[in-house]
């Protein structure tokens, strides 16, 4: 099977995606199920994992609501306020959301660096393991090295980083991120998602090749059975299309063996998010 690890669907609405900035205007409309089954037929895609897009309890229910009435929706990551006091009841509530399986927060978008290393943070993410939810790390690279310190403190949490933390590919910058990088990828319990990497690029003139050193490095540092394919639909739109954003995975990793392709583009989200 062919598992999109990373999607999205929305009712556009200009204050709530006040992230949609003018450049990324084309996606400045409704998204939803209908639209996304089409895109999957045309390109041989079997099942998805929608993520949050809106930091509201009110997004996970949307989300959960989509998942019942459509099949190929196999899993959701939802938003939860994790510092919250009452956080462990809060999460006992989705108990029996079965296609409930993770959540995120938008921690690229907070100010402090070291968001993730506050005390009521941390006190939620260590409830997750009890209620076997995995979560999402969405961050830029100036804050890998708070996260480095943050999974290194839940070795038995599921974690997976998403859009291999959005790299500087426009910029051309490597290093500091493939450094930590390297570091993150020893802790076992840390997953990463092939995706979202040609919105960090150039929109309109990236190439394969630029993106190609980003993908080897994660390839080398997390493995065969620790990657995942995800195409960041519709995000994805404004540098591209479904089909640019899949075969530049799919041509990055023909040279592995069917086993191992079969692994980054479906098995792994199987078992990383229960599907």
């Amino acid at each position: 099977m062919i598992i999109d690890s990373h999607q999205h669907f929305w009712q556009y609405h200009p204050v709530k995606h006040a992230w949609i900035d003018d450049a990324m205007a084309v996606i400045r409309k409704d998204f939803m199920p209908n639209d996304l089954a089409k895109v999957y037929q045309e390109n041989g895609v079997d099942g998805c994992v929608a993520v949050e897009a809106d930091q509201n309890p009110a997004e996970t229910d949307f989300l959960l609501k989509l998942a019942s009435e459509y099949n190929f929706i196999k899993g959701v990551v939802g938003w939860i306020d994790l510092r919250n006091d009452t956080i462990d009841a809060k999460l006992e509530v989705y108990r029996h959301q079965k296609k409930l399986k993770g959540f995120r927060h938008v921690v690229q978008a907070e100010a402090d660096h070291n968001f993730l290393l506050r005390p009521n943070f941390l006190r939620g993410v260590s409830l997750l393991e009890k209620h076997n939810y995995t979560y999402d790390i969405l961050i830029f690279p100036h804050q890998l090295g708070s996260t480095l310190e943050f999974v290194k403190r839940f070795p038995n949490q599921k974690f997976i980083i998403d859009h291999i933390a959005k790299p500087y590919i426009k910029d051309g910058f490597y290093d500091g991120w493939a450094v930590l990088m390297q570091e993150i990828a020893k802790q076992e319990n840390v997953f990463c998602k092939l995706s979202g990497m040609i919105t960090e690029a150039d929109y309109n003139h990236w190439k394969p090749e630029q993106i190609h050193p980003y993908m080897d490095l994660v390839l080398e540092a997390f493995g065969v059975n620790r990657l995942l394919f995800g195409s960041d639909w519709p995000v994805c739109l404004v540098a591209g299309n479904y089909s640019k954003v899949k075969g530049l995975v799919g041509h990055f990793i023909s040279k592995l063996s069917a086993h191992e392709q079969q692994n980054i583009m479906g098995a792994n989200a199987i078992k990383f998010y229960n599907l």
